[in-house]
């Protein structure tokens, strides 16, 4: 099913691209600006099975992202000054900024030489459990478990199912059938109680992995040691801060803004939502990052920015550099508007 949504997505892409409709289109979706959002920023694997390939983009990509934003006379901007040019209405000159969430190694190693070839701002969102060295990406987890199993053996509901991981389209399935179940479970205790009895079933490390894949506190003190780079935060533990209570739900986003100020002794003034779709984030967390004094919070829901995004400002959409899509061609269909106002119906405030 996420394949077949996938070939839909691309092929609609292209269509835009290949009728030109993007370009008839521009003047009325481009709005004023977009924040591009991005994970992991590293070299393509080779690996038959990638199903969190959606989360990372090749250095490649993203300098070829840069250089058409360049090519367009885009400004690049950091997140503070996108703050001001939408409450001051600066949009003589269109903008984009550039976020990356949850704080992984390669965001430095990768992402922030390339960013800085074109003396590009970048916002790195981190999950201040990551940093600590003891997160759970309870996604990439289950990625492992899969990848070195031929079967998974997993109870859902009152049904025990025997899952076939022989092949790699067998392994997309089953992590596609898990990965919607777990995201489904009512509470983050339940999640992280079956992911748990997974990994330690197929012997993986759950902290260990995310002590190779996300920055340190000294690796974010060093990433934030560059004047291009702006630290905000993304939660303690990257959990769906919808299904929390109002109390730990605003506890996840104040705690995770002292641990990092504490770190680097500065304020933090920018959030993401975990997840971040509508599922993740809706008016009371717009609410609970304004009242916890954000200047700006990023959902995941796709959209360009317009004029009226300033009275939204803990509600700001974004737009998807997505591994699935790596294609240059679609570079002018994304920075057009045209896709991500099909998305949402051509409205420009996507409703809560």
């Amino acid at each position: 099913m996420k394949q077949l949504r996938n070939n839909v997505i691309r092929a609609g892409l292209g269509a835009l691209y290949f009728s030109g409709a993007h370009h008839l289109l521009r003047p009325l979706l481009a709005g004023v600006g977009a924040i591009f959002m991005l994970h992991h920023v590293r070299p393509a694997r080779e690996d038959a099975f990638q199903p969190n390939r959606h989360l990372e983009v090749t250095p490649e990509f993203l300098r070829a992202t840069l250089s058409h934003l360049r090519s367009r006379d885009i400004d690049i901007v950091s997140m503070d000054e996108l703050h001001e040019r939408l409450v001051r209405g600066r949009f003589d000159r269109r903008f984009a900024a550039f976020t990356l969430d949850d704080g992984y190694r390669d965001n430095l190693e990768h992402a922030l030489p390339v960013l800085r070839e074109f003396d590009a701002p970048l916002t790195v969102y981190v999950a201040s459990d990551f940093a600590e060295g003891t997160g759970r990406l309870w996604w990439t987890a289950l990625e492992a478990v899969i990848a070195r199993a031929e079967q998974i053996e997993v109870q859902i509901g009152q049904s025990a199912l025997r899952l076939d991981a022989t092949t790699p389209a067998a392994k997309q399935a089953t992590f596609d059938r898990l990965h919607d179940w777990l995201r489904a479970l009512p509470g983050e205790h339940d999640l992280m109680r079956e992911i748990t009895t997974l990994c330690t079933r197929h012997g993986v490390d759950m902290e260990a992995l995310c002590r190779s894949l996300c920055l340190s506190w000294d690796g974010v003190k060093q990433l934030a040691a560059d004047p291009l780079v702006t630290i905000g935060a993304h939660s303690i533990s990257h959990c769906n801060l919808a299904k929390q209570s109002e109390q730990i739900a605003a506890q996840e986003m104040a705690v995770s803004r002292a641990r990092i100020e504490q770190a680097l002794g500065r304020p933090v003034l920018h959030f993401a939502y975990p997840y971040g779709d509508r599922d993740a984030a809706g008016e009371r967390e717009f609410t609970i990052a304004a009242s916890a004094g954000f200047k700006t919070a990023v959902t995941t829901r796709p959209g360009m920015l317009f004029a009226e995004n300033a009275g939204h400002m803990t509600a700001l959409p974004r737009v998807s550099l997505n591994g699935n899509y790596q294609d240059t061609r679609i570079l002018p269909v994304l920075t057009s508007g045209a896709a991500t106002a099909m998305w949402n119906g051509f409205r420009r405030i996507a409703a809560a």
